[in-house]
């Protein structure tokens, strides 16, 4: 009877959303836009560093260091500042992000070079003195080879992982969380409130459907619209950006029905104790934002304050974001992840049940 029951409010929850002029709309479109928009846009990847150079030395070997600072696809020498005042004017007036200073006599003593960063874009400055320290450090080592003379202590830098150190296949996987949000979230939560709007749920209430049938009917579709935008989330990753998961696929999925769970009980809760549409998307768009400062989608974790990080650990998308990113980057396997699937399906299993008890059925 449960069975027969679930169809018929599936077929009618189906049908309600195939005639929906915005939900189809939302679903198709939303996991192109974010996943070909917004890995274009959050990018903290820095390009364009302008350096400012002061040659005190006038040498073949300054002049050289110049040409091979100059040749870096990522950095512009904006200007050879005949004093170091110029070159400090030029990143006064923002024009200069890294001033590079040769002190006289280098080619001689192959002293100490100077690099100071523009802090007002801490990221710019950081990153674009690294790209110079980087290119001065292969210009010594290779006119020290050259000329005979001991080579400069080097450096090795393995970057583990993520080679490239680009910033696009860091987001890639975590902006999926996002996808799941809107689509298990959002979604359920305005079909519940539009039903009151519209008067249709005092019918539902007056007939013998369980309230676990009922919630099951309305979360199901999203449930399965969910796992369609992750499949096209990790084509288009594939296809458009050539970023395939190291690990398992199963393995996301099996993440994704777990976020799908929470963020579908979390809206239905919100559902339930709201009156209008707009309640309800005030309430979720504040869940949203918090979800997408603190889980780590752009920041990571680690260098947020103290009692913040303690906070995150109540935030879903955490967790989900953690594995996601471990099983593309890493290749981690669901047995390596245990604790973050284990502390999702808590959430999932909490919150389903939280929803389903807040339903309010009258007879």
């Amino acid at each position: 009877m449960n069975l027969r029951t679930l169809l018929a409010l599936l077929r009618k929850e189906l049908t309600i959303m195939r005639h929906d002029p915005l939900v189809p709309r939302i679903i198709l479109m939303m996991p192109l836009m974010v996943m070909l928009v917004a890995p274009l846009v959050t990018n903290l990847d820095v390009t364009g560093v302008n350096v400012a150079v002061v040659d005190n030395d006038r040498s073949m070997t300054s002049r050289r260091i110049v040409a091979d600072l100059a040749s870096v696809t990522d950095m512009k020498i904006i200007d050879i500042a005949p004093t170091y005042t110029d070159a400090i004017i030029d990143m006064e007036h923002g024009e200069a992000d890294v001033i590079v200073t040769i002190p006289p006599h280098f080619a001689r003593d192959f002293s100490a070079i100077d690099i100071e960063a523009n802090g007002v874009n801490a990221m710019k400055g950081m990153l674009g003195s690294q790209y110079v320290s980087n290119s001065i450090a292969g210009s010594l080592a290779a006119i020290a080879a050259e000329s005979g003379r001991p080579a400069p202590a080097a450096t090795s830098v393995i970057n583990r992982f993520n080679p490239t150190l680009n910033y696009r296949n860091y987001m890639i996987p975590a902006l999926m969380v996002i996808l799941l949000i809107v689509i298990c979230g959002f979604l359920p939560a305005l079909s519940i409130v539009r039903e009151k709007e519209t008067g249709t749920i005092e019918a539902m209430n007056v007939t013998p459907v369980s309230r676990f049938v009922f919630v099951l009917s309305k979360l199901i579709p999203y449930w399965l619209a969910g796992m369609l935008v992750i499949t096209v989330g990790l084509v288009v990753g594939r296809a458009v950006y050539g970023l395939a998961p190291e690990g398992n696929i199963a393995a996301i999925y099996l993440a994704a029905i777990l976020l799908s769970l929470v963020m579908s009980g979390m809206g239905v809760i919100v559902a339930n104790s709201s009156d209008t549409m707009l309640q309800s998307i005030f309430v979720l768009f504040a869940f949203v934002i918090i979800f997408q400062l603190m889980g780590g989608l752009f920041t990571p974790i680690s260098s947020m304050p103290d009692w913040a990080q303690a906070i995150t650990y109540a935030i879903p998308p955490r967790y989900f974001i953690e594995i996601l990113r471990a099983i593309y980057l890493k290749g981690a396997t669901v047995a390596d992840l245990w604790m973050q699937y284990s502390i999702l399906g808590s959430f999932a299993v909490v919150l389903c049940l939280l929803a389903a008890l807040t339903y309010r059925k009258q007879n």
